[in-house]
């Protein structure tokens, strides 16, 4: 699995938009798309932000766990 499909299920598992997951990264909505889509990779830095947002280690948003 990728990490832009672990991005994605976690989002959704939470019930948030991508409106509102952009908004935690300070980041525009299609910005955020294009990382979700897998057009884009994610930087670190919002790799790590989104990591503790959803309690989670960088492992498993890497698709490594």
């Amino acid at each position: 699995m990728y990490c832009y499909q672990r991005i994605r299920d976690l989002r959704e598992d939470d019930d948030l938009t991508q409106k509102a997951v952009a908004g935690i990264l300070h980041i525009t909505t299609q910005q955020y798309s294009l990382y979700e889509r897998g057009d884009r990779e994610i930087p670190f830095h919002h790799a790590i932000t989104l990591a503790k947002f959803y309690n989670v280690s960088l492992d498993y948003i890497a698709g490594l766990t």
